[in-house]
């Protein structure tokens, strides 16, 4: 599945419309997609208005120091992973005070897959402060694609968590 950077733009412009209706803003905690989220969101003009911080920790370390993930939780479960994302997405929102938060943590590639984690395995999280979702997906394609379609999927689900919809639902 090809994406492409119109349809990112259009998605990150809804996005601050809604963010601007309930006067909220929204925080990114990005590793695999290396602040792509937060470029995304930023080519639109005013979302100063609505977006408050991004995180990029591609390392555990700065996981950890950045947004409090437990160092423990890579030994045990990796990096990427649920654990791992929805400890991101709580530090992005604690760190930041923004209501709502996305996560991201996968594999890009074209190195670093393993059988339980091939490449194109992304961990998402969201949350706005009183619910938090989590979901695991596989994309296919280099990893240009495999990281554009992991900023759609963030920014998809950020959408439909601001229309109290499930960001699983897509």
């Amino acid at each position: 599945m090809t994406v492409n950077e119109h349809a990112l733009t259009s998605l990150a412009a809804e996005l601050g419309r809604r963010l601007l209706d309930i006067a909220a803003q929204v925080a990114t905690a990005e590793s695999c997609t290396g602040g792509g989220i937060a470029e995304a969101i930023t080519r639109i003009p005013g979302s100063s208005a609505w977006f408050e911080a991004g995180y990029v920790t591609y390392s555990n370390a700065q996981k950890t120091r950045q947004l409090a993930v437990p160092e423990q939780l890579f030994g045990q479960v990796g990096a990427v992973s649920r654990e791992v994302v929805e400890a991101m997405v709580s530090g992005a929102q604690a760190q930041s005070g923004a209501r709502f938060a996305v996560a991201v943590s996968g594999v890009a590639g074209p190195d670093g897959g393993s059988p339980e984690k091939p490449v194109g395995t992304v961990w998402l999280a969201w949350a706005d402060g009183e619910r938090l979702f989590s979901q695991r997906r596989q994309f296919e394609g280099d990893r240009a694609e495999v990281r554009r379609q992991t900023v759609e999927a963030a920014l998809a689900g950020l959408l439909r968590l601001v229309t109290q919809e499930n960001p699983n639902a897509g």
